[in-house]
């Protein structure tokens, strides 16, 4: 007689069905043009970001504001270590894949310098200690031309790694040239798979279970003996470092970091796109990610044949700020209608109809 509980799908064809999905991701820059490859470039980048913040927010129940300042620590980090010095900016020099990792490294301490405070505070008291960092970041990017280019921003350096540099020069591959976008499409498909399947260990191990116990009730997982402040200490350390990658990957697609994209408007981005996507999930965070990211795009691009869509100073409504409305609309959407976020509609059709009893 059945249990009557809804079994799960076959995992071989789950298995089949990741395997597809990772073997369009492969061959999509052997077709794409270069506007599309940014465009998933920049979700990718997001995706990363928000599977940090997910840790932070959605897993450990910390809420956190100043997510755009470790995203710029990151980028400004890389474009120091792996820049050269001129007479108006710093610069190290280094190798750029040894850059790449000390950026993330920095990130991770800029974090643990916050820690303290993040250890000791919750829920609005943190969200308001961390828009702090938004000032004192936006502040210091402005103002430390040495280090960030001032309002100008400064150049990013092609990243090198294994003998390959990931510029604009082509690469011919089954008759298809490969410039920065195509090669960085594969870097940052690593990228986002390390990240996640990281991130999805964390979450089903004990650190898991301890940051989900912080998160629900904070007493309790003290008297069972979970170090609460030192959970939500190393939780916003790790989350710092994935946005650190964020910002490293960003940096390299961009080409030049400005100090303007990395404000509070970022910060907010990144909530949207764990509400939207589903609190405490990695899947959730790459979901939002892609949306939240991609809907700017996707109104640029075809804002001439959109209604009320077009560009600023021509009457209608310029596609950056549509963008905003409609995942802000989304945001009060899954918070009313859908709690679990975008990947709880995919949970429950993964799930097959009971069986019936016999």
């Amino acid at each position: 007689m059945s249990d009557g509980r809804t079994p799960l799908r076959p995992r071989p064809l789950r298995w089949g069905m990741w395997a597809a999905g990772a073997l369009v991701l492969l061959a999509l820059p052997f077709y794409l043009d270069r506007f599309w490859l940014q465009a998933g470039l920049f979700a990718m980048a997001a995706a990363i970001g928000a599977i940090g913040l997910n840790l932070l927010t959605g897993a450990a129940g910390q809420l956190s504001l100043g997510h755009a300042f470790f995203l710029a620590v990151g980028a400004y980090g890389y474009c120091v270590f792996a820049g050269e010095s001129t007479g108006s900016q710093i610069g190290l020099a280094l190798p750029t894949w040894l850059a790449a990792v000390l950026a993330v490294l920095v990130s991770g301490v800029a974090g643990g310098l916050f820690s303290p405070v993040a250890g000791r505070l919750r829920g609005a008291y943190l969200g308001i200690a961390t828009l702090a960092l938004i000032f004192i970041g936006q502040h210091v990017l402005f103002n430390a031309r040495d280090v960030t280019g001032g309002f100008n921003g400064r150049d990013v350096p092609p990243l090198s790694l294994f003998g390959l540099t990931f510029d604009d020069a082509e690469v011919v591959v089954a008759a298809v040239p490969f410039g920065s976008s195509e090669k960085l499409w594969y870097a940052g498909l690593l990228l986002l798979l390390g990240s996640g399947l990281f991130a999805r260990g964390v979450l089903r191990g004990r650190p898991g279970r301890a940051l989900n116990a912080l998160r629900d009730h904070q007493v309790a997982a003290g008297v069972i003996g979970v170090p609460v402040a030192r959970y939500r200490g190393a939780v916003f350390v790790l989350s710092s470092m994935y946005a650190g990658i964020a910002g490293v990957l960003l940096a390299l697609v961009f080409q030049r970091t400005v100090p303007d994209y990395f404000g509070m408007a970022l910060s907010l981005e990144y909530l949207a796109m764990i509400v939207i996507g589903g609190l405490g999930s990695v899947g959730g965070a790459v979901v939002g990610a892609v949306f939240v990211s991609l809907l700017p795009q996707l109104l640029t691009r075809y804002s001439d044949v959109l209604p009320l869509v077009s560009d600023p100073g021509s009457g209608g409504v310029a596609p950056g700020e549509a963008s905003r409305y409609l995942y802000g609309a989304a945001v009060v959407a899954v918070v009313l209608f859908l709690p679990g976020g975008l990947t709880s509609i995919a949970a429950r059709r993964i799930r097959t109809t009971p069986r019936e009893k016999r």
